[in-house]
């Protein structure tokens, strides 16, 4: 029996480890975490729970491990009160039954570093900082493998082109030069063999240099950002005039949302970040240009929940104009949250059968997914699905 056979019969302690560990995503996963633990509530949303995905063999939810890094103050703790008082998220009665772990979660929190600006002389120190937290919390809890998941605020895009080589990298890290924190993290996480998840619209592991640096240290990587809400509807819905030949003229839709990363898009490099990821998808699948615009605005009072309306003007038979509207509420992070479950214990499962670099059978979970270039929710499935099987 081969290694990497044997490692996966064996799932042992898994490590996940959250950068934006106080976020609202984050601070969900745990409240959801421990739930499900105690068989508290059922697995709703989690598809790594039922079948297909249930029978692949997955690490057991008991024993993923829970630690983050977090630039605020605030700790996770905290922002699981805020979810279940003010934004009426979960009962506040569930947050007071799964407290002893919050507290564990909260323990094993460390302060998180900031993106490097031109003539920052402590990019390597930044660097050895992640690992060292990495390493002291994979000892502390004796673990098998580490996953890093990026959940913190959407960056802008870097003004200048980041460097593609691996050594080209590590020069820009050494001297100064500007690199995004998401671009830190994954090379921090990677280097050390670690996974890599970036759950945001942010560069992330998307750089040939980290492609690289995976295969060289034989471990893997997947994004990007997280497809939980309208891009998700739009995924399903586009094939569908596709399939009936049905010419969409424009495809206009409006999001607005009241959490972190709603007032961090109000700045408009970080806007144009978030917009550039969702709204490919329609193009992508129809297979022509058209009309596809994504406005996103802050609303303070929403709190954690959110609202899009899609507008779609299509064109039928005779040339007649006919149109169809959507509207979409949710709770951001009770739609992210069990994703980030998901995409944990399976980027574990590629760990232990010894996969290596990009793992775009992973799609489904993406907007914006690297090395796939199919966006029909249907068809990401099926891909995932014949991946397990092979």
């Amino acid at each position: 029996m081969s290694r990497a056979a044997r490692e996966e019969e064996r799932p042992g302690a898994v490590g996940l480890w959250l950068a934006g560990a106080a976020g609202n995503v984050s601070a969900t996963v745990a409240v959801g975490l421990a739930a499900l633990r105690r068989g508290l509530i059922p697995p709703v949303g989690l598809a790594t729970e039922h079948p297909p995905l249930d029978a692949v063999g997955l690490v057991p939810l008991d024993q993923l491990v829970l630690g983050g890094h977090e630039l605020a103050a605030r700790r996770p703790s905290e922002t699981a009160r805020c979810l279940a008082g003010a934004d009426h998220l979960f009962d506040p009665a569930l947050v007071q039954a799964v407290q002893e772990d919050l507290a564990a979660f909260d323990a094993d929190v460390r302060p998180g570093v900031a993106s490097l600006r031109p003539g920052d002389a402590d990019g390597p120190a930044r660097v050895a900082a992640i690992q060292q937290d990495l390493r002291a919390f994979g000892v502390r809890h004796g673990l098998r493998r580490l996953v890093v998941v990026n959940v913190t605020s959407t960056e802008p895009h870097p003004e200048r082109p980041l460097p593609e080589s691996l050594d080209e990298l590590r020069a820009a890290i050494q001297r100064g030069a500007e690199i995004p924190a998401s671009v830190l993290y994954a090379y921090a996480a990677l280097d050390m063999g670690a996974a890599y998840v970036n759950f945001t619209p942010s560069v992330g592991s998307a750089l040939p240099a980290l492609e690289a640096l995976a295969e060289q240290r034989r471990t893997v990587h997947a994004g990007r950002d997280g497809k939980t809400g309208e891009t998700l509807v739009k995924s399903v819905l586009a094939p569908l005039f596709a399939i009936r030949q049905l010419r969409v003229l424009s495809w206009f839709g409006q999001n607005i949302l009241g959490n972190e990363d709603g007032r961090s898009l109000k700045e408009p490099a970080r806007r144009a970040a978030k917009t550039r990821s969702k709204g490919g998808v329609v193009p992508a699948i129809l297979g022509y240009d058209l009309d596809s615009q994504v406005g996103i605005d802050y609303v303070r009072p929403l709190g954690d929940w959110k609202v899009a309306w899609d507008h779609i003007l299509f064109e039928g038979f005779l040339g007649t104009r006919m149109t169809a509207q959507i509207l979409w509420q949710g709770a951001d992070s009770i739609l992210a949250a069990p994703l980030v479950l998901d995409l944990v214990r399976l980027v574990d499962l590629a760990l232990r059968r010894g996969e290596v670099g990009v793992l775009s059978h992973l799609a489904v979970f993406f907007k914006d997914p690297l090395r796939c270039a199919e966006h029909r929710l249907d068809r990401q499935f099926d891909l995932l699905l014949a991946h397990l099987r092979e």
